[in-house]
């Protein structure tokens, strides 16, 4: 190929001299295009400019300059200098980059020669004040857009859900269990379904939740009807919107490997058998545990190496302690701080003071609160109202005094009084007592029942009744009427109605007292549980006697008895739980303050001082 003319070589060397030596400011630059655009007589394409329009301008420029430019060869050189030279004017004249425009170079390359020679036949890239992060402008190498690494390290950063292995005793202890574990999956062995069908005859409580258990089972696969059971059926197809995940039947024969003292026919072996099987089956992709109310099939798992959990959802509280108490103190300083900003009036003989601030945001409706200092008045109240950031506090009726006595009956410690008072609150429909044995929960009851039935005619009588569980071994069936049947459990009754009625002075005499009795008797129906299904109370004071025994299904089930004008009073000791299966977390007493606390027409107290005597006060305490 003949060598170009000098204006083009002269430009080419200039073009280089503007790609390798940094330009120290925008004029010099400027000028020296300048300069080769005179002598070429081509015209620089403003900024904005087309690419495709500079090689057609340069032609008919250089035509002028020099006959040897018709060359085809020397006009497409010629162009490709002043294109190059074009988009380098349009650089510099932009906004300046904080980073230096020179383009790294390949090793053993010319960069001007690759460069021209690709320039012409490619679109003039973006400014380089837009990408002054990323290459220079000079470079046309377009960068590919693809997902961040970021982006696609989160999307494999979500974990998987985990396979749960059911045992039989978590179905037959809440039949709801399929439900309860959001995203996770479940795996139900074939010797659960062994299980669950062996257990699904009688009247009991399991052979009712097994039954139940059974009847999901074949709802889920109904409402999935061409579903695969190899592949798993979908959680929420029956309208279970939290469950998300998947319940897998075992479908097939599992191999594993169990020590051989284990007894290879046991169902709670083959369980484990099949969690050792998954695990190894879904090693790397899904973490197996087994879920079991038994604490000796747990222990066997962890040994073999397996992981297994107690069935934690029935609880309403990982802890007893946490346990809505009913009753707060205010601070120390409540009358130094925010004296100025309590309202105070009376209404119908009672105080009223309104509160606002940030002790009042944690307050609840009918919850008690006390303030006890040295040298300073006391104060007990109930919250009666809470608007926004402002609570109402009423002060309570002293039924600690002789002249408040109920049937005889006077408060003798301030969590007392505080329950009498929702005792004989004809506005609060439901009321919940716990407390060590001996703090006064029956006796208190049974005081303000009597009252507002015989004296003030507010209910029509008294329904009482217990869970029929035993301490010890079961003494048998028992003789005579629903009535009878109960009256060995019913002796906390017995106690209390002897000391009530001793209590009272207006009947003196051994036919007083007889009568007396009699009266209270005619009044005071007791009744069992069992029989509760269907029923309907209207304007009846109902006592629902250890209630820390109950599951919470048998609690719903006793609270939706009451019909209009009906109050329910359930006691009970957290620390005396008889039914197997039961802790204070999970118990039925728990589960009703914990769902009822702040409604307004239900109440709670602790009661934390015994009442009966000093010998069981202290027996309490060190046994």
């Amino acid at each position: 190929m003949p060598l170009p003319p000098a204006p083009t070589r002269r430009a080419s060397r200039l073009a280089k001299e503007a790609f390798d030596a940094p330009l120290r400011t925008t004029k010099r630059a400027a000028a020296a295009l300048a300069e080769v655009a005179d002598d070429d007589a081509i015209q620089p394409a403003a900024p904005m400019q087309a690419a495709p329009a500079a090689p057609a301008r340069a032609r008919k420029g250089s035509a002028k300059t020099s006959p040897q430019n018709s060359n085809p060869q020397v006009s497409s050189a010629t162009a490709a200098a002043a294109q190059s030279l074009a988009r380098q004017r349009a650089a510099l004249l932009s906004p300046a980059p904080t980073a230096p425009v020179t383009p790294a170079a390949p090793a053993g390359k010319p960069a001007v020669p690759a460069t021209t020679a690709r320039a012409a036949a490619e679109p003039t890239p973006a400014p380089a004040a837009k990408r002054s992060t990323r290459k220079p402008a000079a470079s046309t190498a377009p960068s590919a857009v693809t997902d961040s690494p970021a982006r696609t390290s989160k999307k494999q950063r979500v974990g998987q859900s985990t396979l749960f292995v059911l045992d039989t005793n978590v179905l037959l202890h809440d039949p709801s269990s399929l439900f309860r574990f959001q995203e996770h999956d479940i795996f139900l062995p074939m010797v659960v379904l062994e299980e669950l069908d062996a257990h699904k005859k009688g009247m009991t409580e399991v052979a009712r939740n097994g039954r139940q258990v059974s009847r999901t089972l074949d709802a889920l696969v109904a409402a999935q009807e061409n579903a695969d059971l190899g592949s798993g059926l979908r959680l929420d197809a029956t309208g279970n919107k939290g469950s998300t995940g998947h319940l897998y039947f075992q479908t097939e024969p599992l191999d594993y490997q169990l020590p051989t003292s284990l007894p290879q026919g046991k169902a709670d072996n083959q369980i484990l058998g099949v969690v050792e099987a998954l695990r190894s089956h879904k090693k790397g992709q899904q973490e197996v545990v087994l879920v079991s109310k038994d604490i000796n099939m747990r222990v066997k798992a962890r040994a073999l190496g397996l992981p297994a959990e107690d069935y934690q959802n029935d609880k309403a509280l990982d802890d007893g302690d946490l346990l809505y108490s009913g009753a707060l103190a205010l601070p120390a300083d409540f009358w130094d701080k925010g004296g100025k900003q309590v309202e105070s009036w009376q209404e119908s003989g009672r105080s009223f003071y309104r509160i606002t601030g940030s002790f009042a945001q944690q307050l609840m409706i009918n919850q008690f609160v006390y303030y006890e200092a040295p040298g300073a008045p006391s104060l007990y109240a109930r919250v009666v109202e809470i608007r926004d950031k402002t609570a109402v506090l009423e002060t309570l009726k002293d039924y600690g005094s002789s002249k408040h006595a109920v049937w005889g009956v006077n408060t003798r410690n301030r969590e007392q009084n505080f329950a009498m008072n929702l005792l004989m609150d004809p506005e609060v429909d439901f009321v919940t007592l716990t407390g060590t044995a001996g703090t006064g929960k029956t006796l208190m009851a049974l005081a303000a029942g009597l009252t507002q039935v015989l004296d003030e005619r507010r209910y029509t009588e008294i329904i009482m009744t217990r869970a029929t569980v035993s301490v010890g071994e079961d003494i048998g069936f028992l003789p005579g009427t629903e009535e009878e049947k109960m009256g060995p459990w019913m002796g906390a009754l017995d106690d209390n109605l002897e000391f009530l009625a001793k209590g009272d002075g207006g009947n003196p005499g051994e036919w007083g007292r007889a009568a007396t009795n009699e009266l209270i008797r005619s009044r005071i129906k007791i009744k069992s549980m069992n029989f509760m299904r269907g029923r309907t109370f209207l304007n009846k004071y109902v006592i629902i006697d250890e209630a820390q025994n109950l599951t919470p299904k048998q609690m719903k089930t006793l609270i939706t008895r009451a019909g209009p004008g009906t109050k329910i009073i359930c006691m009970g000791n957290l620390a005396q739980i008889d039914t197997p299966y039961l802790t204070e977390g999970s118990s039925g007493l728990t589960f009703a303050v914990d769902r009822f606390k702040g409604w307004p027409h239900s109440g709670h107290i602790q009661l934390a001082r015994g009442e009966r005597s000093r010998l069981a006060d202290f027996a309490s305490e060190v046994l």
